[in-house]
């Protein structure tokens, strides 16, 4: 099974002889066992609970948290819950302090919003904040929702929440292309990568129609137009898949940070990806077709990259045109450095967590390796951890005479 961050963390901790992490004060409001009553100094912290659709199970496993936390001694309230009436999602309300709604008019209609400013002056450890994505009624003191939560976590207090991912603002078009559904209220995509924990809420979508049916869902009424539009399977497969990727990056970025904040330079193989090394003096469009059936059978991320050493003359200039213009057309982003050939690899691939390296075979003499460096003998020396793939250029097929073939 693929290890947690944690789990890479205390092997490369333990290779390195690091003594474990000394959790401070901060730490302790997303620790479930953390003593009753700890510090509220500083900004709070904040846990998503991330869905791909109605009743995956988001409200009831922030629920289920809330309540063992209580039961640990924590401090915790319900800033705002919205169960729909599902029986399962109201039996975990239990005996949970929940802060009284807000009434607000509004064009003669009563409204009930969350009461941020009675949140506050509670000043509890840990409040619980559904429907991240709701926009407030007009008059409110903030549009969103999340703004509400923004404010309790700069008063110290952690926050617990939940939101589905159709509602991030940089999907919004590619949920519309897949569920036909234009989604109106949204989150701002840094709000879920500011997170402190993302915990992903995961069923198959055959199980969540099943739920439909049953009525676990919504009103008896609603199904058969739910089965019909939103709920449809390949619309929940494909959103499901959306939402796992987002955890998987999350996942990334945490074990990025790890090796940062610890100064770790032992890569990690926690995932696939591949640079393709690009030559201004021959062409590189068959590593360019290597790199990208590798990173396609691998599901892995792929970039090129290009170091200039000098100015290119009009040959390499032509060279490298097609070689982009292969890349843009195979969806490759290229990357150009500057500086030392191998020392710049070297840092990119320390840098960017690459796993392989795809590159053709040197064209220096073996005077010119003496003389400048042998770049394929230093990247095998100095990124021991990275998988490195030569690939040689084959001899044009040529007539018994020594002409090219046409």
């Amino acid at each position: 099974m693929p290890k947690s961050p944690e789990e890479w963390l205390h092997i490369a901790n333990k290779e390195a002889g690091i003594a474990a992490p000394i959790l401070n004060e901060s730490d302790d409001a997303l620790d479930e066992n953390a003593a009753p009553g700890g510090s509220a100094s500083g900004r709070g912290r904040l846990k998503i609970y991330l869905g791909f659709a109605a009743g995956v199970g988001k409200s009831y496993r922030m629920l289920e948290e809330a309540n063992r936390r209580r039961e640990r001694g924590q401090d915790v309230v319900i800033g705002y819950i919205e169960t729909h009436n599902r029986a399962g999602t109201v039996a975990q309300l239990g005996e949970l302090e929940v802060v009284p709604r807000r009434k607000v008019e509004y064009r003669g209609v009563a409204f009930e919003e969350m009461d941020t400013d009675a949140i506050l002056a509670r000043r509890p450890q840990i409040c619980l904040v559904d429907e991240l994505a709701h926009t407030n009624v007009p008059g409110s003191a903030r549009e969103k929702r999340w703004q509400d939560v923004e404010a309790l976590l700069d008063a110290g207090i952690t926050v617990l929440s939940a939101v589905n991912v159709q509602h991030l603002e940089s999907l919004n078009d590619a949920v519309f292309d897949i569920t036909g559904v234009r989604v109106r209220e949204t989150v701002p995509d840094r709000v879920l990568r500011e997170a402190h924990e993302v915990t992903i809420v995961d069923i198959t979508p055959r199980a969540l129609v099943n739920r439909l049916k049953r009525g676990d869902i919504y009103r008896p009424e609603k199904v058969e137009s739910a089965l019909g539009n939103f709920f449809r399977e390949g619309n929940l497969s494909a959103l499901r898949e959306i939402a796992l990727r987002e955890v998987a990056r999350e996942v990334d970025d945490d074990v990025s940070s790890y090796r940062r904040e610890k100064h770790i330079e032992t890569h990690w193989n926690t995932g696939d990806r591949i640079l393709v090394c690009l030559s201004p003096t021959e062409s590189s469009m068959r590593l360019l077709r290597r790199g990208w059936r590798i990173a396609q059978r691998l599901q892995g991320d792929l970039v090129a990259v290009y170091v200039a050493v000098h100015v290119p003359s009009e040959h390499e200039q032509a060279v490298l045109r097609n070689d982009f213009a292969l890349a843009q057309k195979l969806d490759i982003p290229v990357v150009t450095l500057q500086g030392d050939v191998a020392g710049e690899v070297i840092r990119y691939a320390r840098e960017h967590e690459v796993t392989q390296i795809v590159m053709g075979h040197s064209s220096r003499s073996r005077w010119q390796k003496l003389w400048k460096g042998d770049i394929i003998g230093r990247l095998v020396r100095e990124l021991r951890t990275v998988d490195i793939l030569i690939v040689t250029e084959p001899l044009e097929p040529s007539s018994p005479g020594g002409k090219t073939l046409p």
